[in-house]
């Protein structure tokens, strides 16, 4: 009897530590529901033209309409202030959201960065929207993404992609410069988020 109470235990607590580490999944979108890419020069496609740079390729991966929110030089700070219009604008069902490197670039203290990032998830969420963190690498060499993705996501249950760009701008091929992609690199991060999507139930 003891035997089969430690095996019931065993189990149980298995499939509870199974259930923590499942990823977050997201509603399936509809054909027309719209995406939004809500971020920085990474976002904008800076070193790639428009039609190259991963918001453009990632429509036509996923048959979805995904707007290109993104601003060179924008901050957690400024993306704060510039959201409610873009999520008025729009009424996107699924914003990716990719910011912090000009955090970084500037110096900003990573506890206001990691702050910022989650008043940035609440603001989307209470327009209806769901939201996946995308995160970005320090700009330092062998530098990954900041551990406050990482919490910020297993806290507020999203969706992460936080290696893409991590490779891609580890990549000369794959770079226009030091800290952005070219249209190759664009594709790679296009990819990955589609992939993830399909993954977490939205495709």
């Amino acid at each position: 009897m003891r035997r089969a109470q430690r095996y019931f235990i065993a189990l149980v607590a298995a499939l509870f530590l199974a259930a923590c580490d499942r990823a977050p999944t997201l509603p399936k979108l509809s054909p027309h529901d719209v995406i939004v890419a809500f971020g920085d020069s990474l976002t904008h496609g800076t070193g790639a033209s428009d039609d190259t740079a991963y918001p453009a390729v990632l429509a036509s991966l996923t048959g979805r309409t995904v707007i290109n929110a993104g601003v060179p030089g924008d901050t957690t700070d400024t993306g704060l202030q510039r959201l409610p219009s873009v999520l008025d604008e729009y009424k996107p069902r699924l914003v990716l959201l990719c910011l912090g490197g000009n955090d970084m670039l500037r110096k900003q203290p990573a506890a206001a960065t990691e702050n910022n990032l989650r008043l940035l998830v609440k603001t989307i969420r209470s327009s209806g929207a769901e939201v996946v963190l995308i995160g970005v690498p320090e700009p330092k060499l062998f530098g990954g993404a900041p551990d406050f993705y990482t919490r910020v996501a297993r806290d507020m249950k999203l969706p992460l992609e936080d290696e893409a760009f991590d490779e891609v701008l580890k990549d000369n091929r794959l770079k226009s410069d030091p800290i952005h992609a070219n249209a190759a690199g664009y594709r790679v991060v296009a990819e990955r988020l589609a992939e993830l999507l399909r993954e977490a139930g939205a495709l």
